[in-house]
């Protein structure tokens, strides 16, 4: 079985997926509880008759709301960190950037709600993950950017400051999530369907590509 990055998971034990099925059921109820809700109107029961159990299950796995809301945060980060593993190894920009706009557009269509939740978290100072920020965020740019400096160096992309055009990519494809209702709004009132999703990929490919020199 292959995760949302593509890697392969090792096979596991019956009580094992028991268990990591029961985690994710909690911590997908959670996302979408906290991205409603924010963390001051969310409240433990809330989540648990989301996922469908008892609140006392929902403390085996969570003791607090704290670690709880800390575990959604860092799950969405974690789906983006391993998404951009495709910039590493990576021939060229075309090749990097464009996989890693797919994974990310392709993230904000199955976690919009993880999304919205690390969105404000930011915008209210991350009171809860600040040290997440300076450490793994921190070190996690800091090595893109000598990816994108080493392409430039080869002339295979235009000349630019890489911390903005990672800031530009994180703001565009996380559009899609944190605004999805705008989007869903001027699309009619509804979901964008698999097409559509295709095309806004393609789209947010070829104008990011285009504006840093890559034919």
């Amino acid at each position: 079985m292959n995760d949302e990055s593509g890697v392969e998971r090792p096979k596991i034990g019956r009580r094992e997926a028991q268990r990591q099925a029961t985690e994710e059921a909690i911590l997908t109820a959670a996302e979408t509880v906290f991205a409603e809700a924010g963390y001051g109107g969310a409240t433990m029961q809330l989540i648990a008759d989301l996922a469908g159990l008892p609140k006392a299950n929902l403390h085996y796995y969570f003791a607090t709301k704290e670690a709880l809301y800390r575990a959604v945060v860092e799950r969405i980060f974690e789906i983006w960190l391993r998404a951009a593993d495709t910039m590493d190894g990576a021939a060229d920009p075309a090749q990097g950037i464009g996989a890693y706009i797919d994974a990310k557009m392709e993230i904000s269509r199955r976690h919009p709600n993880g999304s919205k939740v690390w969105a404000s978290e930011v915008m209210h100072g991350a009171p809860v993950i600040q040290d997440y920020l300076e450490t793994t965020l921190r070190n996690w740019t800091a090595g893109r950017v000598k990816v994108i400096e080493r392409w430039i160096a080869e002339g295979k992309m235009a000349p630019m400051n890489p911390e903005h055009l990672l800031y530009m990519l994180w703001a565009t494809t996380q559009h899609y999530a944190d605004f999805n209702h705008q989007i869903e709004t001027l699309n009619g009132g509804k979901p964008l369907t698999r097409a559509q999703w295709a095309a806004a990929k393609a789209s947010v490919k070829e104008l990011i590509l285009r504006g840093i020199g890559v034919a």
